[in-house]
C-alpha cells in the first residue's frame, strides 16, 4: 500500500534534508505505530504519504515514493484525499461544519450520499466515539478531547483505504483513548483498512496489538520491527523514548527479556512473577512529607455557561498547598477545563467563594489574578496575540508592569526552559503546534506567578522534552510554587503529583495520592482513568496492596517525584 525507496525530502526554508533515505514498505491491512522524538521526521513522513508534501509544504524531493500505487505528486491533494483519510494533531484545524453532525457528514455529502443515508451514516460515525449527543453542538462549544472525536467520526465516513493519525490520545482521557484506539483496530479488522498511526504514548498504542514500529531519529528510520522485537531489545531508552512502564518495572528486578518471551502481551509477564514480587517485598521507603501550609482554598464553587444550563461545575471544594503539585483528572467534559478557568479568573463562578493566602479573592479581576494565578490553555491557538516569539512571550510581564531590563531577563529564562532559545527571533507561525504548547507555556512562566494552571502541559511532547519540562516545574514546585495541571496522561500524575483531584460529571468524586486512586478499579471506571500497566501486573500476580505495589516501584523505577 505504502513503498518509499531511497526516499529523501528538504524543506524550501531549511539547509539541512528532514528524510533521508527512507526506505519503508508497508502492506494492506497492516496496523503500523510510527514514533520517535519530535522533529525525527515522523509528520513529514506523514504529510508526503497523504500528499500535504509537495502541495502545501514546498521542498526537495528525491528517490521514489508510492501511496496505494500512485505517485502523490502526480495527483491533487484532493485525489490524495481518496486514497488516505487524514486526523490532524490540531483539531482545530480540521473543522469545517457548524455542528459536530454536520462537520462529520462533511465527506459523505460531498460524496453527493443521499441525506437519510447520509444521516444514518454519519450517526453511526459519531456513537462509535460517543459523540452522538453532541450531534448539533457547536465545535466551539465542545471540549479538546470532544472535538478530537468528532475530528475521529468524520474521518470514519471516509471511503480512504489508509487511514493516517497524527497523535490520535493527545487530547483524549484515557478511557475515551482506549475505545479510540479500539476503533482504529475495528476499522482494520472488519473494513481492512490500512492504518498508521503516530503518536508518543508508546505503552498505550502498542497494548492494541500493533504489526509494526517504526521509528524515526534525525530523519532516518533508526528501527523497523514488531512489538516483541523492540521491547526485547531495549532501543526505545537508548532514542530517548519511554519504554511501557510495566518493561521498566520487569528490567528493574533484574529479568532478562528475550523476542520469545512475547512481552507486548502483559498476560506473558505471568512468567516473572517471582522475581517481581521479590523484588517488592525484599525493599522498604520512608512515607513522603506532604506541604501543609494552605495557599488556595476552593469552597463550594458552582459554573454554569448559560442560565438556563445545568451547571458545569458543582460544589466544587478543594484546597492548594505552597509548593504542592495537583493533577486535576477525570474523563472528557467532567469540568476540569472549566474549573481551572474558574480558579484563573477567566470564568466568573455564580456560586461559592474562593480565597488566596486567607483573603477572599471573589472580585479580583482577571488582570491581578494573572499577576497571581498563571494558566496555560489547551490549545495553543487561543493564547497567543503575537506575530514574534520573543514578543508573545514579553506580552505578560510587559503587561504586569515589569521593566524592559526584567522583560528581558525573564524571556531569556523562560525561552530556556522551554527549549526555545534557537527560536527567539523566529516568528510564531514557524513553530509546530507542540512548539507553540511551549511558547504558551514559556509567555505564562516568564510572569513568575505563585500559583500555575496547566491544561494538558505534555500533550504531542516527546519523553525528553517532557522529563526535561517537568523537572523544572518540580525544581519550581519545590520553591514554593503550586502547581495544578490537568492531564489524561497517568504516568505523568503518578510520577510528579502530590495529590489528585477527581471529576466526573461536574463534582470531585475522589481527593487523594495518586497511587490510591489508581488501585481502586471502581473509581477508574467511574471517572474513565487508565488501568496503569503496574495496576494491571499487580492484579495479575495476585497482588493484595495495590496502592503500596503502585507507589513502590513508580519510585523506585521513573524515580517519581511525587515521592521524594
Amino acid at each position: 500500500m505504502i513503498s518509499l525507496n531511497d526516499f529523501s525530502f528538504k524543506y524550501n526554508n531549511l539547509s539541512e534534508y528532514t528524510l533521508n533515505h527512507i526506505d519503508l514498505a508497508i502492506e494492506e491491512g497492516e496496523k503500523v505505530l510510527i514514533t520517535g522524538r519530535s522533529g525525527s521526521g515522523k509528520s513529514t513522513l506523514a504529510h508526503c504519504i497523504n500528499g500535504l508534501i509537495p502541495y502545501t509544504y514546498k521542498g526537495d524531493l528525491s528517490g521514489e515514493i508510492q501511496v496505494n500505487g500512485e505517485v502523490p505528486s502526480d495527483h491533487s491533494l484532493f485525489e490524495m484525499g481518496s486514497h488516505v483519510g487524514t486526523i490532524l494533531q490540531d483539531q482545530d484545524c480540521q473543522f469545517v461544519g457548524l455542528s459536530a453532525g454536520e462537520d462529520a457528514a462533511f465527506a459523505l455529502e460531498n460524496d453527493c450520499v443521499p441525506t437519510k443515508e447520509m444521516h444514518r451514516l454519519s450517526d453511526m460515525a459519531l456513537d462509535l466515539v460517543d459523540m452522538l449527543a453532541q450531534k448539533n453542538t457547536p465545535p466551539d462549544s465542545l471540549s479538546g478531547g470532544q472535538k478530537q472525536k468528532v475530528a475521529i467520526a468524520g474521518i470514519l465516513a471516509m471511503k480512504a483505504p489508509i487511514l493516517l493519525f497524527d497523535e490520535p490520545l493527545a487530547n483524549l482521557d484515557p478511557a475515551s483513548g482506549k475505545k479510540a484506539m479500539e476503533t482504529i483496530s475495528m476499522l482494520r479488522d472488519k473494513e481492512k483498512k490500512t492504518i498508521l498511526v503516530i503518536e508518543h504514548r508508546i505503552e498505550d498504542v502498542l497494548e492494541h496489538g500493533f504489526d509494526r514500529v517504526v521509528i524515526m531519529d534525525e530523519g532516518r528510520i533508526a528501527f523497523n520491527g514488531t512489538p516483541d522485537e523492540l521491547l526485547a531489545s531495549g532501543k526505545l531508552p537508548q532514542m530517548g523514548l519511554r519504554q511501557p512502564l510495566y518493561v521498566e518495572m520487569l528490567k528493574f528486578c533484574g529479568a532478562e527479556l528475550k523476542l520469545e518471551d512475547k512481552i507486548s502481551e502483559i498476560e506473558h509477564t505471568i512468567k516473572f512473577r517471582d522475581q517481581v514480587l521479590t523484588c517488592f517485598m525484599d525493599d522498604s521507603f520512608d512515607e513522603k512529607v506532604n506541604p501543609t501550609e494552605e495557599l488556595l482554598k476552593i469552597e463550594k464553587v458552582s459554573y454554569k455557561y448559560y442560565k438556563e444550563d445545568p451547571y458545569t461545575i458543582q460544589d466544587i471544594t478543594f484546597d492548594v498547598k505552597k509548593g504542592e503539585m495537583i493533577a486535576v483528572v477525570g474523563n472528557n467534559g467532567a469540568g476540569k477545563s472549566t474549573l481551572l478557568k474558574a480558579i484563573s479568573g477567566l470564568a466568573k463562578y455564580q456560586e461559592g467563594h474562593m480565597y488566596y493566602q486567607g483573603e477572599c479573592i471573589d472580585g479580583w479581576s482577571i488582570k491581578k489574578r494573572a499577576s497571581t494565578i498563571g494558566y496555560v490553555m489547551q490549545n495553543p491557538n487561543h493564547m497567543i496575540t503575537k506575530t514574534m516569539i520573543f514578543d508573545e512571550i514579553a506580552f505578560g510581564p510587559r503587561n504586569i508592569g515589569f521593566s524592559e531590563a526584567k522583560v528581558e531577563e525573564a524571556v531569556n529564562e523562560a525561552l530556556r526552559i522551554c527549549g526555545l532559545e534557537d527560536y527567539r527571533n523566529w516568528p510564531v507561525a514557524s513553530l509546530s503546534y507542540g512548539q507553540k504548547k511551549r511558547l504558551t507555556i514559556a509567555s505564562i512562566l516568564a510572569m513568575g506567578p505563585n500559583i500555575i494552571i496547566l491544561d494538558e502541559p505534555t500533550a504531542g511532547q516527546d519523553y525528553t522534552s517532557y522529563r526535561e519540562f517537568m523537572q523544572y516545574l518540580s525544581n519550581i514546585k519545590a520553591s514554593g510554587v503550586s502547581i495544578l495541571l490537568i492531564t489524561h496522561d497517568m504516568h505523568l500524575a503518578l510520577e510528579y503529583a502530590d495529590r489528585g483531584v477527581v471529576l466526573s460529571g461536574g463534582r470531585v468524586v475522589r481527593q487523594d495520592t495518586m497511587d490510591n486512586i489508581l488501585s481502586d478499579q471502581d473509581l477508574i471506571e467511574r471517572a474513565n482513568l487508565k488501568h496503569t500497566s503496574i495496576e494491571k501486573m499487580g492484579r495479575l500476580f495476585g497482588v493484595e496492596d495495590l496502592s503500596s505495589f503502585i507507589a513502590y516501584f513508580t519510585r523506585r523505577v521513573t524515580g517519581g517525584a511525587a515521592y521524594e
